[in-house]
C-alpha cells in the first residue's frame, strides 16, 4: 500500500456545464477519465491538502466505483479527512449541509441530477466550494483548463473501504468518516420547520403521496415524513434508491412523474391525497401538487416568498429574493409589493451563491423545479416539500386555495416550458445564431397581439464580485410584460436541448381559469415564427411540455 503516480493523457470535452461534468456512464468508464477530472480538482484547489472533504452522490450506476476511486485519490493528494455518506449516498443539498456544518473546504457531488441512470445512462461529477455551493465559473474553468494538460494523477493503492457501515476508518494518513446520510440534514430541517404542526396535520387525517422516483430523496423522505412527522407508512413511494432508478426518468415534472399526477387527480380509482410531491435523482428538485392541481415551479417560489413569515425558520422576513432569468416574474410581483429586492440571474445555482453569502437574498429559485433558501447553497427538493407541508398545516387551506388566493392578490403569470431534446447540436446552435441575428431589429415590431419592447441576449453582471456572464439566453419581452425566452440547456448529455420559455401576465381573476397552453397560444406561435423550430430542427412538437 502507498501513493502511486499513474501516467495519463488529456481527454477532450471535460468542461463542466451548468452544474458539473455530465456524460454517459460509458464515457466515465474509460481508463483514467474520472481520475483526470478528479486530479484536476485537487490541482486547482490546493487548500484541500490537509483539509476536510465531503463526498457522496445520488446512488446511480457507477456511484460506488467513483466513491472508492475518489477516496484513494484524496488520500494520495493529502486530504486529511473525508466525510462520506453511508453506501456513498448523499443528496446534493445534504452535501451542502455537511460542508457548512463541518467547515469542510469543499465537496464532490456524484450525480447527473434528473438525467436517466443505469449502465447506459448518465453520470456526473461537480465540485462544491466552502460555502456549500457549486464552484463558480473561475474555478470550473480552471479545472477544465487543467484537464487539457494533465499527464498524471495520484492514487493510493489499498483495498476498497466498507462504506456500508457507519464508522471511522483510515486510508493511509487520511481519516474516512462514513456518516448516516440523513441525520445532519434532518436536524437542519427540524430547526427550520414546525414539525409539531406538520405532525398534527397528518394526525388529523390528511394524506400525502411523495414519489422519490427510486432516487436519492427516498431515505430522506422516509426518515423525515414517515418516521419523524408521523405520515402513514407508504406515504413515500419508490423510496429505495436504485442504480437505474427502476427504469424511471428521475425528473419531477408532469410528464415523467405521471403516476404521481394520476394519483393526485384520482385516476387510480381511489380518493386523491391532499398533497403530492416528487423529487429528482439527487433530491435537489421538487414538484408540488394539490388534489386535482399542479403548482408550477415559478408560482411555487412566489407563494413561498409571499408566505415566508408563516414558517418558523423565516419568521424574521426576507432580505430579498432571486430567480433565474427564464423563471417567470411571479416572484417579482411579490418582491415589489413587499418592498424587498429581487435579482434576476443566469440559470445555474452557482449564480445565487454570492447573493446568499452577502445576505442580499433569503429565497431563490429556478423554473426547472428548483427552489431553495439561505439554509444551504443548493436548491433543495425535500426542503421545498416541507415548506409547503408547513404552510398547509398552519393555514389549514388546500394547495389549490393557497395558489388561487395568491393569483387574486398578485395576478397570474401563465407560464410553460417547451423542451426539444436530443437535437442535432449544429442545428441547435444555428437556430440560436439565427435568433441573435434578429435581435437588433425586433424592438418595436408588432408580433401577433404583442409589441416587442426589448430583445437581447441576456448578460449578467454579478453585483457582489463584479464578474460578467454573457450569452445566457435570448429574451423577447413584450410591452405588457409577456416574454418568450430561448436557451440551450447545459445539463443534457445527448445532443442539444432547446428550451423555450413562455410567459403571459393576466391581472384580472376572471381570466385565471383559462388552460395554460390556450392562454399562451399567441406566444407559442411567435416562438415558432422567430426561431423557425420546425424548419431548423425537423421537430413538429416539443419532447416535453411543462
Amino acid at each position: 500500500m502507498g501513493v502511486l503516480t499513474v501516467a495519463s493523457q488529456p481527454y477532450a470535452g471535460q468542461r463542466p456545464g451548468t452544474s458539473g461534468l455530465r456524460k454517459k456512464v460509458t464515457v466515465f468508464e474509460q481508463a483514467h477519465y474520472l481520475e483526470n477530472f478528479v486530479q484536476a480538482i485537487f490541482d486547482v484547489v490546493p487548500e484541500l491538502n490537509g483539509a476536510t472533504l465531503v463526498l457522496g452522490g445520488d446512488g446511480r450506476f457507477y456511484n460506488r466505483v467513483a466513491v472508492q476511486t475518489i477516496l484513494k485519490m484524496a488520500a494520495a493528494n493529502g486530504v486529511a479527512k473525508v466525510l462520506v455518506g453511508q453506501a456513498g449516498l448523499l443528496s446534493t443539498p445534504a452535501v451542502s449541509c455537511l460542508i457548512r456544518k463541518y467547515a469542510a473546504v469543499g465537496g464532490i457531488v456524484l450525480s447527473a441530477s434528473h438525467n436517466p441512470g443505469g449502465p447506459d445512462g448518465d453520470f456526473g461529477i461537480k465540485y462544491n466550494v466552502s460555502n456549500g455551493g457549486p464552484a463558480p465559473e473561475k474555478i470550473t474553468e480552471a479545472i477544465y483548463s487543467r484537464t487539457t494538460t494533465i499527464n498524471e494523477y495520484k492514487t493510493y493503492t489499498a483495498p476498497d473501504l466498507d462504506i456500508d457501515v457507519v464508522g471511522e476508518y483510515t486510508l493511509g494518513n487520511m481519516q474516512v468518516v462514513v456518516l448516516d446520510s440523513v441525520a445532519d440534514y434532518a436536524e437542519l430541517m427540524a430547526d427550520l420547520f414546525d414539525f409539531a404542526a406538520i405532525r398534527a396535520w397528518f394526525a388529523a387525517g390528511h394524506q400525502m403521496r411523495f414519489d422519490a422516483m427510486s432516487a436519492a430523496s427516498g431515505p430522506y423522505a422516509k426518515r423525515i415524513l414517515e418516521d419523524l412527522l408521523g405520515a402513514p407508512q407508504g406515504t413515500v413511494v419508490n423510496g429505495i434508491p436504485l442504480t437505474d432508478f427502476g427504469g424511471l426518468h428521475p425528473d419531477p415534472n408532469p410528464v415523467y412523474a405521471d403516476d404521481l399526477v394520476a394519483h393526485l387527480f384520482g385516476e387510480r380509482g381511489s380518493d386523491a391525497p391532499d398533497f403530492g410531491a416528487a423529487s429528482d435523482g439527487d433530491a435537489d428538485r421538487n414538484m408540488i401538487l394539490g388534489r386535482h392541481f399542479i403548482v408550477t415551479p415559478s408560482d411555487s417560489l412566489a407563494v413561498m416568498a409571499a408566505n415566508a413569515e408563516k414558517i418558523k425558520g423565516y419568521a424574521r422576513g426576507l432580505a430579498g429574493v432571486a430567480r433565474s432569468m427564464p423563471t417567470s416574474c411571479a416572484v417579482d410581483a411579490v418582491a415589489k409589493k413587499r418592498g424587498i429586492a429581487c435579482f434576476e440571474t443566469p440559470t445555474g445555482w452557482k449564480f445565487f451563491g454570492n447573493l446568499l453569502d452577502a445576505g442580499q437574498v433569503t429565497l431563490c429559485g429556478e423554473e426547472s423545479y428548483g427552489t431553495g433558501s439561505d439554509h444551504v447553497r443548493e436548491k433543495d427538493g425535500v426542503w421545498a416539500v416541507l415548506f409547503w407541508l408547513n404552510l398547509l398545516a398552519v393555514t389549514d387551506l388546500s394547495v389549490e386555495t393557497i395558489v388561487q388566493q395568491h393569483w387574486q392578490e398578485y395576478g397570474r403569470h401563465f407560464y410553460s416550458r417547451h423542451d426539444y431534446e436530443a437535437l442535432d447540436t449544429a442545428a441547435a446552435n444555428d437556430l440560436m445564431a439565427h435568433l441573435r441575428r434578429q435581435l437588433p431589429t425586433l424592438a418595436g415590431q408588432i408580433l401577433g397581439e404583442f409589441t416587442v419592447q426589448l430583445a437581447d441576449d441576456f448578460a449578467y453582471d454579478d453585483p457582489i464580485d463584479g464578474s460578467r456572464s454573457e450569452q445566457q439566453g435570448i429574451r423577447v419581452v413584450m410591452t405588457d410584460g409577456s416574454r418568450v425566452v430561448f436557451r440551450l440547456s447545459g445539463t443534457g448529455t445527448d445532443g442539444a436541448t432547446l428550451r423555450v420559455y413562455l410567459e403571459k401576465f393576466v391581472a384580472d381573476a376572471a381570466g385565471h381559469a383559462v388552460a395554460t397552453q390556450t392562454a399562451l397560444a399567441g406566444l407559442i406561435a411567435i416562438a415558432e415564427q422567430l426561431a423557425q423550430i420546425k424548419q431548423r430542427t425537423g421537430r413538429e412538437v416539443a419532447t416535453v411540455v411543462t
